[in-house]
């Protein structure tokens, strides 16, 4: 049997993506099972392997585990992306919330009637630009160092990176007003795993298109 976590999901972005890129940026290769069907969520279903009956879920050292928060704090913690102490651990989870909730808005905008979507895509933009990249800025500004928290790489730039990414993927130069920001998704895309990660031909997904909508819908009824 392979040592290598396999992930348990749609072939798509969704909320396996945040624990994709975790794993590539702490040089974990990781294997994938996806579902295409609503027959094989069933069977993850009846096999008793999923605690909620939903998905995502990671197959790591010897455990079958679910919920994404879950699954993301245990990879932090395991390949050291997580603070040296509580109170690095805490400034490291306020600031993966944030980006949570931002990449939620992101995540969902595909999934919405098509006469919202223009509505929320300006509310999108407001809030990226107004609520949650102005913090990182000034974390950034006030602390001098090139990471989040504690002067080095953890969870919080991981996922501060992949939410930039997803946010210039709705208004390519959504970050103008932002120039440690810009600064940081220039270092930390250079990183030799994100860099590998960024490159075609990996693990990462594209952006969620209608195509992947339909599946979506199809697999889990929605």
């Amino acid at each position: 049997m392979s040592g290598k976590p396999k992930l348990h999901y749609t072939n798509g972005r969704g909320k396996m993506e945040s624990i994709r890129w975790l794993l590539a940026a702490a040089g974990v290769e990781f294997e994938e099972e996806f579902i295409e069907t609503k027959e094989d969520l069933e069977k993850l279903r009846n096999d008793g392997v999923l605690m909620f009956q939903q998905v995502p879920m990671v197959e790591i050292d010897g455990m079958k585990m679910v919920q994404t928060r879950a699954i993301l704090s245990y990879i932090a913690a395991k390949y050291n992306l997580y603070g040296k102490d509580l109170k690095e651990r805490a400034w490291i989870d306020m600031y993966v919330e944030g980006t949570t909730d931002l990449m939620g808005m992101i995540m969902y905008l595909p999934f919405q009637p098509a006469d919202t979507k223009e509505k929320n895509l300006a509310l999108i933009i407001e809030r990226a630009t107004t609520r949650y990249f102005p913090v990182y800025e000034k974390a950034l500004k006030d602390h001098g160092h090139d990471y989040l928290v504690g002067n080095k790489l953890s969870w919080a730039d991981i996922h501060l990176l992949e939410a930039i990414l997803m946010a210039e993927e709705c208004k390519p130069d959504i970050l103008s007003a932002f120039p440690l920001l810009q600064a940081f998704k220039g270092r930390t895309s250079n990183i030799p795993t994100i860099k590998k990660f960024l490159q075609p031909g990996s693990q990462r997904k594209p952006p969620t298109d209608e195509k992947f909508v339909a599946v979506v819908r199809k697999i889990f009824n929605i």
